[in-house]
This record gives C-alpha cells, structure tokens and sequence, in this order.
C-alpha cells in the first residue's frame, strides 16, 4: 500500500525566466510519461518568410565561400534536405535537427557563413 501525499503538495514544475522545451514529463507519485508523435507546431507565413530569407542567404554565402569548405557539394546537398524538410507539411524534427548540425559543421571555419547557419536555427521553432 502506497503513502499518498500531504493534501496540497504540488509535484507541478516551476521555471522562472528563460526558454523551455519539455519532452515527456512525469511528475509525483505514479506519473507516467508517454511519447506520442513528434512534430513542428505549424509555422507562420512570418516565420515561413525568415526562415527563407535565412535559407537564401545561407546559399548565396556557400557559393561566396566555396572555395574555403573543405567539400564543396555535401553542405548544399544538405541544404537542398534541409530546405526540403521544411516546404513538407510536418516536418521530423530529427531530420530538420541532424541537417543543421552537419551544415553547422560544415560552416564552422568560415565565420559568416557560421553566423548565417546560426541565425537559420533561431528562425526555426520547436528544435
């Protein structure tokens, strides 16, 4: 037989400032968490523009840069999965995040270039 908890202790979690993102969550006594499907909250046409505004500039710096990437053709075809990724309807996030972080690879030796890619995740929501 389980001891229940004093009447009014809250098992609830407090954050003060910042940004969250929570995944599965279980809090007290006998809380599960259970995952469900995973996806973007639907982008706005504010966001949608940045966001390929961001990618546009990312490819225009690639081509500006081309000469200092160490392989000239994988970081477009990641931006080519990238920006495919993100036209779909739901978007994995796991495909959105595994091709930001080999673009970011990738850029790493170029400051501009890595300043763009960073910019392009902060534009993307729910990552």
């Amino acid at each position: 037989m389980s001891q229940q908890p004093p009447e009014g202790v809250n098992f609830g979690v407090q954050q003060f400032g910042g940004q969250s993102q929570v995944a599965n969550q279980a809090v007290g006594p006998g809380a599960r968490a259970v995952a469900g499907h995973v996806s973007f909250q639907s982008l706005t046409a504010d966001q949608r523009t940045l966001i390929d505004d961001r990618l546009t500039l990312v490819e225009r710096l690639l081509d500006e840069h081309r000469a200092a990437l160490p392989d000239q053709t994988a970081p477009r075809a990641e931006l080519r999965r990238l920006r495919e990724e993100l036209t779909d309807p739901a978007p994995e996030p796991g495909v959105v995040h595994r091709a930001l972080t080999r673009l970011t690879a990738f850029a790493e030796p170029i400051a501009p270039l890595a300043a763009a890619i960073t910019a392009l995740t902060e534009a993307i929501p729910s990552l």
